[in-house]
């Protein structure tokens, strides 16, 4: 089991990359402190704090041919992480 499953690449959060804030989509069951220590062992920074947010997922309805299709987008858990001064999460640096 993953605590961490992908870092949020979105318009939002890249601008509070800039003020050293990063965000991840994480496990619905960890905690902060889990957080904390999976940020710090994967990218080799000082983790100071962790904010975490529960997301529900919506109903999506599509209309076909036959009938209407409803279904539910997954729910998750998001964690913004504020790193120590003058260090850096790069994201791209695999690539």
């Amino acid at each position: 089991m993953s605590i961490l499953k992908k870092p949020l690449v979105t318009e939002k959060v890249s601008e509070l990359n800039e003020s050293g804030k990063y965000g991840f989509i994480v496990d619905e069951d960890a905690n902060k402190v889990e957080i904390k220590k999976a940020v710090e062992d994967m990218y080799g920074v000082t983790v100071e704090n962790v904010n975490t947010m529960r997301y529900q997922g919506k109903m999506k309805s599509r209309y076909t041919k036959s009938r209407i299709i409803s279904g539910r987008k997954n729910s998750f858990k998001k964690a913004i992480v504020t790193v120590a001064d003058g260090e850096v999460i790069d994201f791209y640096s695999g690539i």
